[in-house]
């Protein structure tokens, strides 16, 4: 007895369903490929505690990282209301709450599930150097009141550190080569590429109260306190760095004018360095609160000073070449000043540059100037011929220039990297028509069962 139509309905069912579902697990299997997701985003966060102001830096690179070191980007910059955290060491609490606008703006930024993995530090620079030379317990507790904020943040803290010179020298050197892609730079092919070492420029860092030079000498470095060493990008690369506390900006004036004080013959001090016209007050009690200042203190602290400037530039250099050492490094080729050993500058430099813009240094602009001067010529051993390889940078390639980057930079090379997540994914085509096939093989299923149901009946 042959089957019946809806018998022969029902198989025709059956075998449709069987050939459209079978057909689409072919598409979606066999013509499918695998796709790499873009890579996480991850951010760090750096407080730079500096002699005269602090700032905070927020950077992000993808997790999947680049030869183990990440590929850094500056998200945001934020400078912290008022002076550096060495100025509260009779208010240490205040040190803490000066930090806490730019954090605020930093955790806008960072999407909340991200923040218990981003890492966050604080160095201080020269500073707070001199404050734990003058007074260590002072500066304990400074530390401790920066400390207690940043830990009660949704971040992963590090912790709040005194950064040594020459870290800070070397990490600013790392930066500039970063920025300027003279360490890894993308290229036309689509490849993350290294350039040649002779490439590297060199670092000159001019902060309120240190100031660093760094570079890749032409051979090797005979002093190894003065060697740093950094793998980035798969690639080692050795530096000279050295750091000269108490030879700032802001140190370099205070030493000056103390030097003036000490030869003036009464509370008038003739300077040489203001222009002509100039006439101040100024408290001789601050003066003397520095370590850099070595010069015997007045009896009485508690009067005033009168300052006039006299405009003579010849005087003024004569004064600023007394800060320095010279005679020290007589018949040494590989000396600057003080005895420290350096070898010949070499190479392009590119100098950290700040601009206070406000009237109140008009009067420090001249010593300024021929102390920068005094510092390059005759310090760091730059002469005419390599006078014009230096440029004065405050950002280079949108990043502000400095040690934060830097340690960015060697920090990711700690954390773990990342491996970008797969995904099998189908062209357009083949994914339209296996819908249209699973559709075929849904109908085909339903109109099956309706003629079973019927057959039953």
């Amino acid at each position: 007895m042959g089957l019946t139509w809806k018998e022969r309905a029902f198989t025709a069912l059956l075998g449709a369903a069987a050939v459209s579902g079978l057909t689409t697990l072919i598409l979606f299997l066999v013509e499918a490929t695998n796709v790499l997701l873009p890579a996480d985003t991850k951010f760090g966060i750096v407080f730079d505690a500096g002699s005269s102001h602090t700032s905070l830096f927020v950077y992000q690179w993808l997790a999947n990282k680049e030869n183990d070191t990440g590929v850094v980007s500056q998200a945001l910059a934020c400078q912290a209301k008022g002076p550096g955290i060495s100025s509260y060491a009779s208010d240490p609490a205040q040190a803490g709450e000066s930090l806490q606008g730019c954090l605020e703006e930093a955790l806008a930024l960072i999407p909340k599930a991200k923040r218990q993995q981003t890492p966050m530090f604080l160095g201080a620079t020269a500073g707070m150097r001199l404050l734990s030379q003058k007074n260590s317990s002072q500066a304990e507790d400074v530390f401790a009141a920066v400390s207690r904020v940043l830990s009660q943040s949704p971040v992963d803290f590090w912790g709040a550190e005194l950064l040594a010179g020459q870290d800070e020298g070397a990490l600013g050197w790392v930066t500039i080569n970063y920025v300027l892609g003279l360490l890894v730079k993308y290229s036309f092919s689509g490849e993350w590429i290294r350039p040649l070492e002779g490439t590297l420029v060199g670092a000159l860092d001019m902060g309120g109260a240190s100031t660093q030079i760094t570079f890749v000498p032409g051979g090797p470095i005979l002093d190894t306190t003065t060697q740093a060493t950094f793998r980035l990008y798969g690639t080692e690369h050795s530096v000279y760095t050295h750091s000269y506390l108490c030879f700032g900006r802001d140190e370099m004036l205070n030493r000056l004018l103390a030097g003036l004080v000490q030869s003036s013959p009464g509370l008038l001090v003739r300077h040489p360095c203001y222009h002509s016209g100039y006439r101040g007050t100024l408290a001789l009690a601050p003066l003397y609160g520095s370590p850099c200042v070595q010069a015997a203190a007045p009896r009485d602290l508690g009067q005033n000073l009168t300052m006039e400037g006299t405009g003579n530039p010849g005087a003024c250099v004569a004064a600023i070449r007394g800060l320095f050492n010279f005679s020290s490094c007589d018949g040494r080729g590989d000396c600057a000043f003080d005895r420290v050993y350096q070898p010949p500058v070499r190479g392009q430099f590119y100098v950290e540059a700040s601009s206070p813009g406000q009237d109140r240094w008009l009067r420090d602009y001249c010593a300024s100037g021929l102390y920068i001067l005094t510092l390059l010529l005759e310090g760091y051993g730059f002469s005419q011929e390599t006078w014009g390889g230096i440029e004065f940078r405050k950002q280079a390639g949108g990043t502000d220039v400095g040690w934060t980057l830097g340690y960015m930079l060697n920090l990711t090379s700690l954390i773990p990297a990342e491996a970008p997540a797969q995904w099998r994914a189908q062209s357009y085509g083949v994914w339209v028509a296996g819908v249209v096939f699973l559709v075929l093989t849904l109908m085909a299923i339903l109109g099956a069962t309706a003629v079973q149901l019927w057959l039953r009946d």
